[in-house]
């Protein structure tokens, strides 16, 4: 267990090792609890990676061909499961 020291400005240093261990980097945000046997101070988790809109996304897809039907892919999605359906009974 590591120690720290509250400043005059009601700051705390938390240990590198700690920091470290949970990649906490500057600028990581905490909500703050008071529990009745002192704080917990929880990382605000960001996801892993920004949300973005289909349209800054679909060009990585590769497809390059005229747009699909909710129908076609449909039909992929259940030619697929068949496909795998007879592979586990084989």
């Amino acid at each position: 267990m590591e120690k720290t020291r509250l400043s005059s400005k009601g700051q705390l240093i938390i240990p590198k090792t700690i920091r470290d261990a949970h990649g906490w980097v500057e600028g990581t945000e905490f909500t703050v609890e008071d529990t009745n046997d002192g704080i917990v101070l929880k990382p605000d988790r960001q996801p892993l990676f920004p949300k973005k809109s289909i349209e800054e996304v679909i060009g990585c897809s590769g497809y390059k061909g005229p747009p699909k039907t909710l129908e076609d892919m449909q039909r992929g999605i259940d030619e697929a499961m068949s496909e795998r359906w007879e592979r586990k009974r084989k």
